[in-house]
């Protein structure tokens, strides 16, 4: 299995590389990519380095390019199409079937991997991919249980990708528009939830002690005791009093960690580990690619010696994957639901 790790500038690139990632996934510094956030992401001249960089180290480079374009600005989706085939990406990670198709017709030489954002949780959808487009790949939305994901597979016409660890939402790829309803911009369409632009902090004084209040246009979502940890201010994961209780109605702070079904994935075929974060610091991609490469070698070795039910994760891995994760806590997500 590939590890596929994410890059949001170049020294999380190199993280990523010197840590034993297989392939980095990156985007543009615009909305063409969904983690669309200000002094993130890699221009033209950085993109080539970063490159340059990965292929020296005989590592992989899939472009981001998994929003969905709106027929105004459909020439910037284009040269992200363009731009990443002159520097020789490795892969082209996208959602919009016209950006698909472009990139079938312009740069069919290019690994075309069909993105999470496109939501295909189904055979008939993959075969549809397959047929039209070529598509190589496909990454899984985080909606299907490991039954789905190994029913799935038995018939997969593509290589398929999983998520292994990082941020959950409320898991509804390429088809939430949860936040426009504050913003007037959706992730899906603009690459980001939360746009900076309308993200606000406030420091208030309530019951003698200094609060910390986060809003989204204006809008209260969240409030933050003195010493309670604070994240990126999302919709899905704000606070609200619903029928007099105050919690998160919608979506818990947590991450995926899907570490301990390795041996479950690989039987099912799964042909890469994907780790969400491109937002995130170069510690956090240093720290997440290094304890995922130890798992999988791990897991490899005792593969290669007939061996591999014997595969137990580190507890040590788990707490330091626990301390990255949101509200310091980690989940099986949906791949842990039964009744799918």
């Amino acid at each position: 299995m590939e590890l596929v790790c994410p890059a949001g500038n170049y020294p999380s690139l190199k993280a990523a590389v010197d840590n034993g990632a297989d392939a980095i996934f990156m985007g543009l510094n615009d909305d063409t990519n969904a983690r669309h956030f200000a002094g993130l992401n890699f221009n033209t001249r950085t993109l080539e380095k970063a490159i340059d960089y990965a292929h020296r180290h005989n590592r992989k480079v899939f472009m981001a390019i998994n929003t969905y374009p709106q027929q105004e600005s459909w020439g910037r989706w284009k040269n992200a199409v363009d731009v990443a085939a002159s520097l020789e990406v490795d892969a082209l990670i996208m959602a919009d079937i016209s950006l698909h198709e472009y990139a079938l017709q312009h740069h069919p030489e290019i690994n075309r991997h069909l993105s999470v954002q496109g939501s295909a949780t189904n055979v008939e959808a993959l075969k549809f991919y397959v047929e039209n487009f070529g598509i190589k790949r496909a990454v899984l939305p985080r909606v299907l249980s490991l039954k789905q994901v190994e029913r799935l597979a038995e018939k997969s016409p593509m290589e398929l990708e999983v998520f292994g660890f990082g941020s959950l939402c409320i898991m509804a790829e390429g088809r939430c528009h949860l936040s426009s309803y504050l913003t007037d911009e959706s992730p899906n369409t603009c690459g980001a939830c939360s746009p900076a632009n309308a993200v606000r902090w406030e420091e208030k004084t309530e019951n003698n002690a200094t609060i910390l209040e986060t809003r989204l246009n204006g809008v209260l979502i969240d409030k933050f005791q003195p010493n309670e940890t604070t994240g990126y201010p999302t919709l899905c994961k704000g606070r609200f009093k619903v029928q007099g209780h105050t919690f998160h109605s919608l979506e818990e702070p947590t991450s995926l960690n899907a570490m301990d079904l390795l041996p479950a994935l690989d039987a099912a075929d799964i042909k890469a580990i994907k780790i969400e974060g491109r937002q995130r610091s170069p510690a956090y991609v240093a720290k997440v690619t290094s304890v995922w490469r130890q798992a999988i070698d791990r897991f490899l070795r005792a593969k290669q010696n007939g061996t591999e039910d014997s595969y137990k994760a580190d507890a040590q891995w788990s707490q330091t994957l626990a301390e990255l994760s949101e509200g310091s806590q980690t989940t099986l997500g949906a791949f842990h639901r039964s009744w799918q």
